[in-house]
């Protein structure tokens, strides 16, 4: 890991990495293989060569944008509850700097126009694969910025912010059809939503808790305490990975029972393991290599797809 980011850092210039670093570009492109999973499972085949193109550049436009409106819309509050300059974290999100336009790496300007150049990309390519896409592009937009705020006002935001994950997913099956199976889209919007809850937002703010109750945050952890936020995690996770596997059989992939078995492998040790260990912990460092583990599992599961369609 070490040597891997050494030669990151030689490679890409120090700015460009501050940039990088304001929409965690390392934990984005892991969130990017959601929509790439979704477009798959739900066609079946790997669609024309044009829409594959559109595709990967409003993907990583989209996410780019939308996670820097993250921090943009933060910043006060991240100002506040900065660590020292550099310090990198052990978490996905802390790969690089964490939030560095709070730590002043960055001027706002700057990181205002670094979004909104990404989110115009974002919004030509939503046109040219399907005008739909830029509704849900902009409403995900707009979400991420209230659930920023609402940081000091209620821990509802978490709803929130699983409309957000799950709305990159859901454009990407408007993409590839105009008219999609609406059970199908649902339960891909249900899975991607329990998923960010029990495997992303809950065990970031476990991992956070002493941080926010210094700024009077109020998420889950902090209203309702750890073991009901451990208890929300498994039950989020349990739920997700019931759906997922609805998903699969009603995907046209033509799954063999060597994939549902790597499936179910990899969900425990990705998923289900980590929220074990953490409800059994309750220490932060749990909730955090929960929290790293689960933003594999868009890529895992893009792996299983692919291990189908190609093999």
């Amino acid at each position: 890991m070490k040597s891997a980011m050494s030669f990151y850092d030689t490679i890409v210039p120090a700015k460009l990495q501050s940039f990088f670093a304001l929409s965690r570009t390392h934990h984005g492109v892991l969130d990017m293989m959601a929509p790439v999973f979704a477009a798959l499972v739900y066609l079946g085949h790997f669609p024309g060569p044009k829409v594959v193109l559109a595709g990967i550049i409003t993907v990583f436009s989209g996410y780019t944008a939308v996670y820097a409106l993250n921090d943009i819309a933060g910043y006060r509050d991240d100002k506040k509850n900065i660590q020292p300059v550099d310090q990198k974290g052990t978490d996905l999100d802390s790969i690089l700097i964490r939030h560095p336009l709070a730590q002043g790496v960055i001027s706002l300007k700057s990181a205002a126009v670094w979004a909104g150049f990404w989110s115009v990309a974002a919004l030509l390519g939503a046109w040219y694969l399907n005008p739909v896409c830029i509704l849900i592009f902009l409403g995900g937009a707009l979400l991420e910025i209230i659930y920023c705020f609402l940081l000091k006002i209620s821990y509802l935001r978490i709803v929130i912010n699983g409309f957000v994950k799950a709305a990159g997913p859901v454009a990407a099956v408007f993409a590839v059809d105009k008219s999609p199976d609406a059970l199908f889209l649902c339960l891909i919007f249900i899975f991607f939503f329990l998923w960010e809850a029990g495997g992303q937002n809950i065990p970031n703010d476990y991992t956070d808790i002493e941080e926010d109750r210094q700024i009077n945050a109020k998420t889950l952890p902090l209203v309702f305490g750890r073991e009901t936020a451990s208890f929300l995690i498994m039950g989020s996770l349990g739920a997700a990975l019931c759906v997922m596997t609805i998903v699969f059989v009603m995907s046209p992939v033509d799954f063999r029972w060597f994939s549902y078995l790597v499936f179910g492998t990899g969900s425990f040790f990705l998923l289900i393991h980590p929220a074990q260990k953490l409800w059994k912990t309750g220490l932060n460092q749990a909730a955090m290599t929960l929290f790293n583990k689960a933003s594999y599992y868009p890529l895992f599961l893009l792996c299983v797809v692919l291990m189908d369609l190609l093999l």
